[in-house]
Order: C-alpha cells, then structure tokens, then sequence
C-alpha cells in the first residue's frame, strides 16, 4: 500500500462517521425535533460514541444545519432523477408519487423540511430558519421551471399552489395520524395536472 493510499483512509473513515452523523441527524430531529433532540441522541442512532461528535460537529446548530444539508442533497438526487423524464407533467407526477410514497412517515412526524423550519422559526437566533427556507425554495423553484416548460400561465402561483398542497396534505396526514390523506391528495393533484391545460409535449 503506498504513502498515498495510508494517508487516505483515516480522512475516508472520518468522512464516512460525519455522513453517518448528518443521515441520524435529519431522520432524529425530524422524528423528535430540534428542542427535544440532544447530541446524545444522534451519536447513538449513528453508533458513534457521543464524546466523538465534537470532532465533526461543534454544537447541535452544526448538527442541524448538516440535515438541512442532507434534506437538500434528498431533494437534489430526486429531482436529478425526474429531470430524466423528457415530459414536465411526469415528473410533477413523479414527484407527487415520492411524496405520497413516504405517506406513513408523514403520519407519524409530518414533513422533514417543514417541520423543521417551523419549529426553527420560532427561534429568536442562528438563523437557521432562513437555511430551512432556502431549502423550501428550492423545490419551489424546481416545480416552477416544470410548470413553465409545460405552458401555463402563471407558472410561479401553480407552483405555490403545488408545494402548499404538500405541506398541508402533510400536516393534516400528521395531525389526524391519517397516511390515506396522503394518498387521496396526490390522486387529487395527479387528476388535476392531468387537466392542466398549456402546450403538449
């Protein structure tokens, strides 16, 4: 084995543990939320002895601020894969099947991205709240371009109207620990694009 290959096995190693700490902190403090998760819980469902998380992560705002990261980079692979698809309505609708795909999860703690930035923007600092937004708006974004490739008119109120069905089908699914609302709301939203007019493809 040479110098090389050595010296690149502990910064693996080391890479692997933050990965390991930033997946068990979005899927904790989406099951728990922010107030209630401590340090203590994410080093445990990451394995990693929590004396350890100080060498990746300084305070649990780190901590939080790494799953908002890990809910983008979510976002990013599955609108990676949609873009794929060569029809915009196809990929709205795939992107309605991922959500009601994860309806039962969405019973049990509602939506990740969401209620993380709800809860953050109760906070009077850090700033994290803005980060939760900025995640928020990036799949506005998404959803806008698709819109607008498929021809509406007013492509940015379609994809307002789209994301907030999401958000509200979520909570209502969280609230009423009912995941079919989740299923008869993204058949509603899959009937309505159907309908949708603006150019074919």
């Amino acid at each position: 084995m040479t110098d090389s290959q050595e010296s690149r096995r502990p910064r693996a190693r080391a890479a692997g543990k933050r990965q390991q700490l930033t997946a068990a902190a979005a899927r904790v403090l989406h099951e728990q939320g922010v107030e209630r998760t401590t340090i203590a819980d994410i080093a445990r469902a990451a394995d990693v002895p929590a004396g350890n998380v100080y060498y990746y992560f300084k305070s649990k705002d780190e901590l939080v601020e790494a799953a908002l990261a890990e809910h983008v980079s979510h976002l990013e692979t599955l609108t990676g894969r949609l873009d794929r698809l060569p029809d915009p309505r196809d990929r709205l609708k795939g992107l309605i099947d991922a959500w009601v795909s994860q309806r039962e999860t969405a019973a049990r703690f509602g939506c990740p991205t969401g209620t993380l930035a709800a809860e953050l923007d109760k906070r009077t600092e850090g700033g994290l709240d803005l980060t939760a937004g900025r995640v928020i708006r990036q799949l506005l974004d998404w959803v806008e371009t698709q819109y607008r490739q498929i021809g509406v008119t007013d492509p940015e109120d379609h994809a307002l109207a789209l994301v907030g069905a999401y958000e509200g089908m979520s909570l209502l699914s969280n609230a009423l620990r009912d995941p079919e609302i989740m299923t008869r709301e993204g058949a509603r939203l899959t009937r309505e694009l159907d309908a949708l007019g603006g150019r074919k493809s």
